[in-house]
């Protein structure tokens, strides 16, 4: 590295956050994501030197070629993928408890009667889409409850 490299770099180590940002954005083009003033300069330093030397070294050349080319390709396609298909779409973490896609839940509730729908990613109540029956149950009592017990679903379900 050269004396006028390595002043350059010395003169980083005085300058405030705000400054090494703008030389940052000066060296880099864009503006950095980071306030943290040890990886500015660090970044800022090592642009310096790839600037002065020319970017990489024709060893660094090779050698980023060679790891391309050894570079192994996917021939199999992910474990989740197969998961996905066999499960034709469903849930595969789906609560036991819930009943099947498209099974209407009723409940009395002060008087009125609740009819919530179970789809196969939430439920629907009176036209809207929900997470979760305890959202449904919220909504409905204005208090917090866990919705299973709310629509009394204690057991796994057995289609």
């Amino acid at each position: 590295m050269d004396a006028a490299i390595r002043t350059q770099i010395e003169s980083l180590r005085s300058l405030k956050i705000t400054d090494l940002r703008a030389r940052y954005r000066d060296l880099f083009g864009e503006a950095s994501p980071s306030f943290n003033r040890a990886h500015l300069f660090r970044r800022i330093a090592w642009r310096l030197q790839a600037q002065a030397e020319e970017d990489l070294t024709g060893r660094a050349r090779q050698r980023a070629a060679e790891l391309a080319n050894d570079l192994d390709v996917r021939l199999r396609a992910p474990r989740s993928f197969w998961r996905e298909i066999e499960s034709n779409g469903e849930i595969p973490n789906r609560d036991p408890r819930l009943p099947p896609s498209g099974t209407v839940l009723e409940r009395a509730y002060q008087g009125q009667s609740l009819r919530v729908t179970v789809l196969a990613r939430g439920f629907e109540h009176e036209g809207r889409h929900y997470p979760s029956l305890s959202a449904i149950a919220y909504g409905v009592t204005g208090t917090r409850w866990n919705g299973f017990h709310f629509f009394g679903l204690k057991q796994e379900w057995k289609t």
